[in-house]
């Protein structure tokens, strides 16, 4: 059997060396290369053209079904998703048949996979068949995803725990493995949550992405300046200052600066 090349994308590197370790195991399976973010993903499978690609679903910046939708389909490798439990990315998944993992993944439920790419591989019309079970996945996803956007984060502080309105929130910045929540009113909260976690159980039409270690809201944004290199300092309403990643500075001038 010829080996399956496979590329593991995930933004934490010991989730990838967890897979890898994995897939050593595995003799008919080579790792042909590993990525860190969307953007770095799909520039990866258009140079070296695997056959798999495990990808995380929750990546910063650019998702994992961002990246389905900036392959072009001729170029779409057999994807397997890997995901933290996410009732309606399951939901989307089975009713689909599209492939995914739970973290933390399964040997047995990995080999399972990997014996299923083998299979689809031998059909001419795997490719075609597998766009088809995508865009039907992602329309689930993201119809039924929307219904259940948080409206209050639970916030403790000392012993008492607080219900802050998500509308009151001004921005989410990552510290480590704990996040800063600051308000309108600067009251200022931290808890011990993953930003990509949180990210993916707020409204994206109202929170955005700034970088990789930040969320903001766009009601409160008060002012956008530019800066050299084509990136921008936001200023919120409630005075803070965040930087623009390079990346997201070119996101916020396609869907808000352009008339």
């Amino acid at each position: 059997m010829q080996k399956l090349k496979v590329i593991i994308a995930d933004d934490e590197r010991p989730a990838r060396n967890f897979l890898k370790n994995l897939l050593a195991d595995f003799e008919d399976v080579e790792v042909i290369g590993e990525a860190e973010n969307g953007a770095e993903t799909v520039e990866i499978i258009k140079r070296m053209k695997p056959d798999l690609i495990l990808l995380d679903l929750q990546m910063p910046e650019v998702t994992g079904l961002d990246v389905v939708k900036l392959l072009n389909k001729a170029q779409l490798p057999l994807i397997a998703f890997v995901t933290a439990y996410d009732e309606y990315a399951v939901q989307a998944f089975e009713i689909n048949a599209i492939d995914y993992l739970l973290k933390p993944v399964e040997k047995s439920r990995l080999r399972e996979t990997i014996q299923r790419a083998h299979e689809r591989l031998e059909r001419n019309d795997f490719r075609q068949a597998q766009v088809q079970r995508l865009d039907s996945a992602i329309k689930v996803y993201e119809a039924t995803a929307g219904q259940g956007y948080l409206e209050r984060i639970p916030v403790k502080k000392r012993e008492e725990i607080f219900l802050v309105p998500v509308r009151e929130v001004a921005s989410i910045v990552a510290d480590g493995e704990l996040l800063n929540i600051t308000t309108i009113s600067n009251n200022r909260y931290v808890i011990n949550y993953r930003l990509k976690e949180i990210e993916a159980r707020l409204d994206p039409s109202q929170f955005i992405r700034i970088s990789r270690g930040a969320l903001v809201n766009l009601e409160m944004i008060a002012k956008i300046s530019p800066m050299p290199g084509g990136t921008y300092i936001l200023t919120l309403k409630n005075g803070q200052s965040l930087p623009v990643s390079r990346l997201q500075s070119r996101v916020l001038r396609e869907r808000f600066l352009k008339m």
